[in-house]
């Protein structure tokens, strides 16, 4: 899964998932969703062969980078926790 980076404001950022991964794409959207400071998260998913899938991500308070990298670090610690036995 790559990451490219489309559009970025003081308050918004806008990333192209080249191969995106909707195991790990999925719960990031439902951190991102749930934090208070995040006004608002889309996941675009346009034509798959056409276009790669989009994540925007707007802030009230701080920056995107800092809310994206905030529900990376809850969702490792939340997967890292759990006793996976086999």
């Amino acid at each position: 899964m790559e990451l490219n980076l489309v559009e970025k404001t003081k308050d918004s950022v806008m990333i192209r998932i080249k191969d995106a991964n909707m195991t790990l794409i999925t719960p990031l959207l439902h951190v991102l969703s749930d934090d208070s400071n995040v006004s608002m998260v889309r996941y675009a998913d346009e034509h798959p062969e056409l276009e790669d899938p989009i994540i925007f991500v707007s802030v009230k308070k701080g920056t995107p980078e800092e809310a994206i990298k905030k529900a990376a670090n809850a969702m490792s610690k939340y997967y890292s926790a759990l006793d996976i036995k086999k």
